[in-house]
């Protein structure tokens, strides 16, 4: 068992450090790449918190899509799932193939831009 602070709550401090005090110290070139440094590592924060869970989900869809004897590993479910798409046996009108993808980038799109919003 790992003592506090977690990975997120570091990541978290660094950002805010950045964000707080380095960022408002900084000018020019050197701001934008503080706010660059603190994205990315807020990045980082959100993939840790919720990537693992994330992949699992994307795993479980494409297992499902894919049928028996899908691949047990997410790098070699998509692989399969895209030379299907390529080879023309699964497109948009596969049940679930749109719901899945649809779920996996909104997953995406949570840990690397959690502004975004699909609503105008």
């Amino acid at each position: 068992m790992q003592d506090r602070p977690h990975a997120p709550e570091l990541l978290q401090a660094v950002v805010q450090f950045l964000r707080d005090r380095v960022l408002p110290a900084t000018e020019g070139a050197l701001a934008y790449q503080v706010r660059v440094a603190a994205n990315a590592l807020a990045i980082a924060q959100r993939q840790v918190e919720q990537g693992a869970d994330a992949q699992a989900r994307e795993l479980e869809g494409l297992r499902a899509l894919l049928g028996a004897g899908a691949p047990t590993a997410l790098e070699a479910a998509n692989r399969l799932l895209c030379e299907r798409i390529a080879a023309g046996a699964m497109d948009l009108a596969t049940p679930g193939l749109l719901a899945h993808l649809q779920a996996t980038t909104a997953a995406k799109l949570a840990i690397d831009q959690p502004g975004y919003s699909d609503e105008p």
